[in-house]
């Protein structure tokens, strides 16, 4: 490995890392509304949240940009109010990560809320405990399987991102390239192979570590249960 390859994969490990941790208590807030609240506009907020599942990464990205770029509709006050800049840094790497990442994880805990039966829920606030602790002592705990699975597709996805990225943040080395562009870039210049390869293996093992870990602790899980 390359000074480069590893400073590389130290960020799209980041990226990852730092996406997972955000988008998590956001996707959970938003799939237990889903699974349990009829609100107005409902299934306009399943749209929204479910587009960037289902259109092009690029035009995801591209979208953030006209939002948050340095001249966006958004980017441009925060610049100038907060001095904050969501385009062609780290942080355009985690905004884009955690938005094309968003769907899975909300479509995957929605899915471990609706299993839950409503009852276990009204017992808990028959007993006295408010709707607050109700949630994080019982919906939370039951759901944990669902969370955990979304977090790991977080995780895989943002490991994993291109277009939206590439468009948001750009393909500068040693500052936005990720594991998947630098494998981009490198596959455009002849006798680059070995490190392509290299790259591949890397990502591959770091997903499989993840998908491993997921099903350790969930299986731990059902093993103290018992």
């Amino acid at each position: 490995m390359t000074p480069d390859e590893m400073s590389t994969i130290w960020l799209t490990l980041k990226v990852a890392l730092i996406s997972t941790f955000l988008t998590l208590p956001v996707s959970i807030g938003l799939a237990w509304i889903l699974a349990r609240r009829n609100i107005p506009g409902k299934p306009l907020i399943e749209a929204i949240i479910s587009l960037p599942l289902v259109a092009p990464p690029v035009v995801t990205g591209y979208v953030l940009l006209l939002i948050f770029g340095r001249n966006g509709y958004i980017g441009n006050w925060l610049f100038d109010t907060w001095g904050i800049r969501f385009s062609f840094n780290f942080s355009a790497l985690v905004l884009a990560s955690m938005v094309v990442s968003l769907p899975l994880a909300v479509r995957t805990i929605r899915a471990s809320f609706e299993l839950i039966d409503p009852v276990y829920e009204q017992a808990s606030q028959t007993l006295g405990i408010g709707k607050l602790r109700t949630f994080f002592r019982v919906s939370l705990p039951l759901a944990f399987p669902g969370v955990l699975s979304g977090m790991v597709l977080v995780f895989a996805r943002s490991l994993g991102e291109f277009g939206a990225t590439i468009t948001l943040a750009g393909n500068i080395a040693g500052k936005t390239q990720t594991i998947s562009l630098m494998i981009f870039s490198n596959m455009q210049i002849p006798g680059k192979e070995a490190e392509v390869m290299r790259l591949v293996v890397v990502s591959i093992l770091i997903s499989f570590l993840a998908i491993a870990a997921s099903e350790f602790f969930i299986r731990k899980r059902k093993y103290l249960k018992t």
